[in-house]
């Protein structure tokens, strides 16, 4: 099986979102700082397909859970 490395980038434009660096720096600064106790598929600000997606691959430790994970981190820190 094949293994990728995604970005942040190709992980904005899988959800659907703008992917542009200042579009991703954007998201961040608008929902951060997430709660710790808040799961990140659980964050209000996901529609239920992306929630699902983000879910899906965290779960099955997917090629985009790593930077699943880096965008939880910066989430929490803020921007």
């Amino acid at each position: 099986m094949e293994s990728h490395n995604h970005s942040i980038t190709h992980l904005f434009a899988q959800l659907g979102l703008p992917s542009e660096t200042r579009d991703i720096e954007a998201f961040i600064e608008a929902h951060a700082p997430l709660a710790h106790e808040l799961q990140l598929v659980d964050a209000p600000f996901w529609t239920a397909a992306q929630a699902a997606f983000l879910k899906s691959e965290l779960d099955e430790d997917a090629d985009w859970s790593a930077v699943i994970d880096t965008l939880d981190a910066r989430l929490r820190r803020g921007a």
